[in-house]
């Protein structure tokens, strides 16, 4: 076997270690409990991941056995694949570009606002369609009753760092002035005008602060820190893969020259 075909099937055996990671980094993102309720991101980077190990098979069989068609499959398939992993790297970065906490006054934990993030992703969460159903999703998790027993005073409450969706959906904004029972019961607001969130809070704990924006924001902060880590494993791939692929083209066409030297040689014996 011609050397530079054994190099073809070690680099694609290579892309096909690489296509782990972007399958794990969508695997990871639906199983959190944000990304669950909002299926945007992950289902895409799991079929991503799929499809370059498939092409990265074929790649590595046509490169040991040396079956021409696949190598061309693979060459064209890869290609595509590294532009839509790309294209997927730079949507993530530019949709969470925008969006951080805002600090709240004798509190540890910052609180959102659903203004601060990109108009593509608010799009995902407005609209009582939408966000009903999301909302229902989320309402059957556990992220603000566990807080009852994690945070037993205000002054532990106070001095935590509660996760964004929980700020935002589990208690009422601090500026309408609610006085703290335990974290997700608030009574006797101060001014219930300084926000549209103030009159949206329930003590009702199947309701909450579910139907407010700060919850939508929180939600949007939660997938935004979800999404710039599994965005550093896609920017990590895509650079990996573009790499590997530019090896295994040297490794196509030093296999093809040395098939047609061969047969050069063959028509002189």
């Amino acid at each position: 076997m011609p050397a530079s075909n054994t190099v073809t099937g070690v680099v694609n055996f290579v892309a096909m270690l690489l296509s782990i990671p972007v399958i794990g980094a969508g695997i990871w993102l639906a199983s959190q409990p944000d990304n669950a309720c909002v299926k945007i991101l992950q289902w895409p980077i799991i079929i991503v991941g799929i499809l370059i190990l498939v092409v990265a098979l074929a790649g590595f069989i046509g490169g040991f056995w040396k079956i021409p068609w696949l190598l061309i499959f693979y060459l064209v398939g890869m290609i595509i694949m590294i532009i839509l992993l790309a294209t997927l790297a730079v949507l993530a970065y530019m949709v969470t570009n925008n969006g951080s906490g805002h600090p709240v006054p004798s509190r540890t934990y910052s609180e959102y606002h659903l203004d601060d993030y990109s108009g593509w992703l608010r799009q995902r969460v407005q609209g009582s369609f939408k966000w009903d159903g999301i909302k229902n999703c989320l309402m059957t998790t556990s992220i603000c009753t566990q807080m009852n027993y994690t945070y037993p005073s205000p002054e532990i409450f106070f001095n935590s760092h509660i996760s964004p969706l929980q700020s935002g959906c589990c208690k009422p904004p601090t500026m309408c002035g609610y006085t703290f029972v335990n974290p997700t019961y608030w009574i006797s607001p101060i001014n219930t005008a300084a926000d549209v969130d103030c009159v949206q809070w329930s003590n009702d704990q199947s309701q909450l602060c579910f139907s407010c924006d700060s919850c939508k924001a929180g939600l949007l902060a939660n997938l935004r820190r979800g999404w710039r880590k599994a965005d550093v494993i896609l920017i990590f791939t895509c650079v990996a893969l573009i790499i590997v692929y530019l090896i295994g083209c040297c490794a196509f066409r030093n296999a093809k020259t040395e098939e047609i030297f061969d047969r050069y040689k063959q028509g002189y014996v």
